[in-house]
């Protein structure tokens, strides 16, 4: 099969991790044209024939309006579907509504299946994805999804940038102590839990420490950070009780509302997201943020999956 059958496309949009990819592949963004009428709807075509050719559509969501952007994607995909793609990939390095997996209350959606059956009507052949918050979501499609991982781009990134020696792996909550203890083997480290009780949703009321962090500087791993507020707690439970630093590393840098400023006043070293989610414009305003580049992953299994082969070798390996 010809490399050049692989056509790349993204949104106008925030398409910084889509040129790094196309960046890595040696593949040039095909030519799109998006127009956005005053009432929001979106026109949308394809300047090139896409006929019998392998489509991948790199879209991150997750910040911003997301609700367009999901339109937006659906939109792509049709279009591609229309024009006798042969078949058509959704790159979606964060899964839109993942955190609505379950019905948890009555009369409640379960909107990421809604997701699922959208992108499958819309005509998508096969998704991509990382870190899912919940990995039964790809039980909801009817289609071939991928999970990837950024586990093994966060054991790079620790390994090159703190003393083994001294650090610990720390989950904030119960729900996270499966991803810490995974990280924590491959690094050979101890980890501790954070136990929190949430007065309501979104408000974390008090936290407790399981675990001895003295004279050590912990690392905080989560799949998401949203307003951060959780962390910045973290932060200073873990401090009060002996830690030499903190270091938050999450996959998912959502990163919205007061969340620049609750990390610039709270005691954290710094905090590393990967760049599933774009947040270049909050750079300048925290001196303290930090990126794990994912767009080699991406390439990886954009070119494994266009070749037929295998990408679980992405799920315990990191590339260059």
């Amino acid at each position: 099969m010809a490399t050049n059958s692989i056509k790349l496309l993204a949104s106008d949009t925030h398409n910084g991790l889509a040129g790094l990819v196309s960046k890595r592949l040696g593949t040039p963004l095909t030519n799109v044209a998006i127009k956005r009428d005053s009432n929001k709807e979106v026109s949308f075509s394809i300047g090139e024939s896409i006929r019998d050719e392998d489509i991948f559509i790199i879209m991150q969501i997750g910040s911003g309006i997301v609700n367009d952007k999901v339109v937006e994607l659906l939109i792509m995909i049709n279009a591609c579907k229309t024009a006798s793609a042969r078949r058509i990939t959704a790159i979606l390095p964060n899964f839109p509504y993942a955190r609505q997996d379950r019905k948890d209350k009555s009369r409640a959606p379960i909107t990421a299946k809604l997701m699922a059956d959208m992108l499958t009507t819309a005509g998508c052949d096969h998704v991509v994805t990382m870190d899912l918050h919940a990995s039964q979501i790809q039980g909801f499609f009817d289609i071939p999804v991928d999970n990837l991982y950024a586990e093994p781009s966060v054991v790079k990134y620790i390994r090159e940038t703190v003393n083994i020696d001294e650090a610990i792996i720390i989950s904030p909550d119960a729900g996270g102590a499966k991803r810490a203890a995974g990280l924590a083997d491959r690094l050979d480290l101890n980890f501790a839990l954070i136990h929190k009780e949430r007065a309501r949703a979104n408000e974390v009321s008090r936290m407790v420490l399981v675990g001895d962090v003295t004279d050590k500087v912990c690392i905080i791993v989560d799949d998401m950070a949203d307003t951060c507020g959780t962390l910045a707690k973290a932060a200073e439970v873990l401090l009060d009780n002996g830690a030499k630093k903190v270091i938050a590393i999450v996959t998912h840098g959502i990163l919205s509302g007061n969340a620049i400023k609750n990390i610039n006043n709270s005691k954290l070293d710094r905090v590393v997201c990967t760049n599933t989610v774009p947040f270049e414009e909050k750079l300048p305003q925290c001196p303290r943020l930090d990126t794990i580049d994912i767009s080699g992953v991406l390439a990886e299994s954009i070119r494994r999956l266009h070749n037929g082969e295998s990408i679980s070798y992405l799920f315990r390996n990191a590339t260059l």
